[in-house]
């Protein structure tokens, strides 16, 4: 009966003695679930900070690619137009080295007659010719003076067509850059929905950790 009697003793110390182990391990675990639930949350909310950082940065970017879009394309009018411009200047300025080759031509011709009327002694036609030399020099001023304008013109429309190609292509690289910005952030915001979807996994996890935790299970 003793010997009994110490057996149960033994029995009852030894499941006392596993309970309190098992409560003080269940505590520890229960402070490391609450501990890891905390941590999660941060990481969440740290996680959703990025992805709206990501996103302004995306909405930014894609604002930027469509005004160099844009200005690209404004360049392309322009340069259009200086096309347009450098041709109907070098028209003109070929039609006003046609009228100055005419001119010379008038001049000489009437300096020809000029010289014969001289030698026949016809003193009216040879004032006539001279009226004529005088008309022919004016116009012939006349004319280079417009031809020296429509190559100035043209000058002018080479830089602006340069200049307008130079800034095109300088929108175009830069749409091309913001481009490939905009790719880096869509996988920049891509990467944090997968982390903002382990997260709520995680604090998922840690809350049936401490659920089970609580009731001992």
């Amino acid at each position: 009966m003793r010997r009994h009697a110490l057996s149960v003793g033994f029995i009852v110390l030894a499941g006392a003695l596993a309970f309190g182990q098992s409560s003080t391990t269940s505590s520890n675990d229960l402070a490391q679930d609450r501990k890891d639930l905390h941590q999660d949350k941060r990481d969440l909310n740290q996680d959703r900070q990025d992805r709206n950082n990501d996103r302004r940065d995306l909405n930014q970017d894609r604002s930027e690619r469509n005004t160099d879009l844009r200005n690209a394309a404004n360049d392309q009018k322009d340069i259009n137009r200086d096309r347009r411009d450098l041709n109907q200047d070098r028209v003109d300025r070929n039609q006003d080295q046609r009228d100055i080759n005419r001119d010379r031509r008038d001049l000489n011709q009437d300096r020809g007659d000029l010289a014969r009327d001289k030698q026949s002694g016809d003193t009216a036609d040879a004032r006539k010719d001279r009226a004529d030399i005088n008309k022919d020099k004016r116009d012939l001023h006349k004319d280079r003076v417009d031809r020296n304008k429509d190559q100035r013109d043209i000058n002018a429309d080479k830089r602006d067509l340069h200049q307008d190609r130079h800034d095109r292509n300088a929108n175009l690289r830069n749409a091309s850059q913001k481009q490939h910005d905009i790719n880096g952030d869509k996988r920049d915001l891509h990467k944090d929905n997968r982390d903002i979807h382990q997260d709520k996994k995680d604090i998922h996890h840690d809350r049936r950790d401490i659920h089970q935790d609580k009731h001992g299970k």
